[in-house]
């Protein structure tokens, strides 16, 4: 999948290719277990990145004849583990070569590939997706490097952040027949949003009000902009 090619920039001219070490440091620990992904996105927001291009071949413009095709450079997109878009970027040349030996490298500060990201619709970015060290930064995370704000999970220590938990809370029992609701760490996305509704519903009232649920979740911007993934659960009116 490719893209808009990002801009020719001078800032990183004497660029050896290497790893950002700060970086670098930060994506060892976080391999060992000692570091957060908190941690990791607060290094990317200082370092340099790679972002690759590849040469795609594409209509030539009027004039040309039918058929003929013309290669150009663009950025180029993966898809990640769920299916979603992201941009892969790189800590250093020898992590882009591993990964796609044609691609070029074409630096970024870790700011500018969040906002190329989101400039194209892509909700991800993976960090180094032939290794050493695999990261994936989730969409609140994106957005926060590309405006220069400080990310923070939603979910921290096994625990759902308390400004979310009420965001959800909120936005869940303004629903038709929700009778409470909660937040917890999902199982399946990054948080689980537990509901309980009115007793004797039909499946198709359920279903109709669940639908509610997630758009008012969608529609809720604490939430929308805290939350990566969400994943709904009925549970019992009492609780059980």
């Amino acid at each position: 999948m490719a893209g808009r090619e990002l801009p020719p920039t001078s800032v990183f001219a004497a660029d050896d290719g290497a790893a950002d070490l700060v970086l670098d440091a930060v994506l060892g620990r976080f391999a060992g277990g000692a570091a957060t992904l908190a941690e990791v996105v607060a290094a990317l927001a200082g370092a340099r990145l790679l972002v690759p291009v590849l040469a795609v071949q594409g209509d030539q413009g009027a004039g040309e004849g039918v058929g003929d095709r013309q290669a150009t450079t663009g950025v180029v997109a993966v898809a990640a583990p769920d299916g979603r878009t992201a941009l892969p970027v790189f800590t250093s040349v020898a992590a882009l070569t591993a990964w796609h030996p044609r691609a070029r490298p074409v630096p970024a500060e870790g700011s500018r590939a969040a906002a190329a990201a989101i400039q194209e619709g892509w909700d991800l970015l993976v960090l180094d997706p032939a290794g050493p060290v695999t990261v994936v930064v989730p969409r609140p995370a994106v957005r926060a490097l590309a405006t220069g704000a400080v990310w923070l999970p939603a979910v921290v220590g096994g625990t759902v952040r308390a400004d979310v938990r009420d965001a959800v809370v909120q936005a869940a029992t303004g629903a038709h027949a929700v009778l409470a609701a909660d937040a917890v760490p999902g199982a399946r996305a990054e948080v689980a949003v537990l509901v309980s509704v009115r007793p004797g519903l039909t499946r198709t009232a359920l279903d109709a009000v669940l639908a509610e649920v997630g758009a008012r979740l969608a529609a809720e911007p604490d939430v929308a902009s805290a939350v990566d993934t969400l994943e709904l659960r009925v549970r019992a009116a009492d609780g059980e």
